[in-house]
């Protein structure tokens, strides 16, 4: 089995000046920490972490090199999980062999939670003491589930890589049985409005288009026929979901006969996630979660730590059964992001926002739906995606640490 020993591609020469780099954000971190006291009363905060699309070769190399004495242990307890060198993958693979789902998402998982690690132990953050909720986008469920105490980070992986494959399954057998391609297309519109009247046009046309009468359940159609709203990202993005020619004849049925013709860009994926076709990774995933574990215990921890917000309901999880519910049938149901992010900024008063994991972790996105863009007196929107931008954010959260929340 591979482990990631030390970087690679050229970078063994610059090893003593990374140790020296990370010595320095060491001490830094936890004199900073040192100085801060949690108050009884501080800003509502939320960890929040990325979905499938992020992952880039060389993605965990920048933690390594700055924290080696974290990050290479935990970057050999992924190998040692999955029995099989991901962090090679992660490190020097191929963008095509890293982009694949089965691989794509445990890496962007495990990074993630390397992220999170590191801040926790070289920097002092104490997340049940600093964060009140956290939330994950799709995949990014399982990072917020682990960082919220309901997963081990070994069971998350595990499933994450065994969902990952099923989907994988699901995908190729499409294709086979009915040929043409699958994927995920991005649609943008102008405002709040016209985005509310798109959504009532797509479900209006998926109901016509359906055999029999419109009361037909969409379980009476064959799942390559069925295109569904994957995600709602904002007040102005959605994402479709399924057969390629079939989201083509959704839009131009929508421009010739509802009036909308909405920017539209195909994402770079080849299977159609939060569609019927995954059906079999939600019935994969009911069993896995409801399976006990070889000790005896159950695979969900509950309550966790803080709460954590469903994909599936835009609401945190009330019990463990109903958290085990939503996590499988987030592999076929839409992921209503700007829900969860309306419910986090009007009913729970959050203030400030952290995205933690590869990628810019959707930091835009969030602080463009919450009218925030940065730091703020009293709160913010971070992302921390390399070592410099974690010196930054720990900052930036000691400076607002005191803010009043009104």
């Amino acid at each position: 089995m591979l482990n990631l020993c030390l970087p690679t591609n050229g970078l063994v020469s610059s090893i003593s000046h990374a140790c020296t780099r990370s010595r320095r954000l060491r001490t830094d971190g936890r004199r900073w920490m040192s100085n801060t006291t949690v108050p009884v009363k501080r800003p509502r905060t939320t960890l929040f972490f990325p979905g499938q699309g992020v992952q880039r070769v060389g993605m965990a190399t920048p933690w390594l090199e700055a924290f080696p004495s974290t990050a290479k242990p935990i970057l050999d307890e992924i190998d040692a999980t999955l029995n099989l060198p991901l962090t090679r993958i992660i490190a020097e693979g191929t963008n095509a062999e890293l982009t694949l789902t089965e691989n794509a998402q445990p890496a962007i998982m495990a990074t993630s939670i390397l992220i999170l690690r590191v801040m926790e132990r070289e920097f002092g953050f104490k997340t049940a003491d600093r964060v009140d909720i956290t939330l994950g986008h799709s995949l990014g469920e399982f990072a917020a589930l682990v960082a919220g105490g309901y997963l081990s980070f070994q069971d998350a992986l595990k499933m994450v890589r065994k969902r990952a494959e099923k989907m994988s399954q699901c995908s190729r057998d499409a294709v086979e049985q009915e040929g043409g391609e699958f994927g995920m297309i991005a649609l943008v519109c102008e405002s709040e409005s016209h985005m509310k009247s798109l959504i009532s046009g797509i479900h209006e046309f998926l109901e016509l288009s359906s055999p029999g009468s419109k009361s037909d359940s969409a379980d009476d159609i064959p799942a390559v026929q069925q295109v569904l709203i994957a995600n709602i990202n904002s007040k102005n993005q959605i994402v479709l979901s399924g057969s390629i020619e079939r989201i083509n004849t959704l839009l131009t049925n929508l421009r010739q006969f509802g009036g909308h013709d909405p920017r539209h860009v195909r994402l770079k994926s080849d299977s159609p996630f939060h569609s019927p076709l995954m059906r079999p990774a939600q019935d994969m995933m009911r069993k896995l979660l409801y399976q006990e574990k070889s000790d005896g215990s159950d695979i969900i921890t509950w309550p966790g730590v803080m709460p954590c917000v469903s994909n599936v309901s835009g609401r945190p999880f009330k019990s463990k059964d109903q958290l085990k519910d939503l996590l499988a049938r987030s592999c076929v149901e839409t992921v209503q992001w700007w829900r969860s992010v309306k419910y986090l900024h009007e009913e729970e008063k959050v203030k400030r926002y952290v995205g933690i994991g590869p990628g810019k972790v959707g930091r835009n996105l969030v602080g463009k739906e919450v009218g925030m863009k940065g730091a703020v007196k009293g709160g913010g929107v971070w992302g921390i995606t390399s070592p410099k931008e974690m010196e930054e954010v720990v900052k930036a959260l000691d400076a607002t640490e005191q803010a009043d929340e009104d």
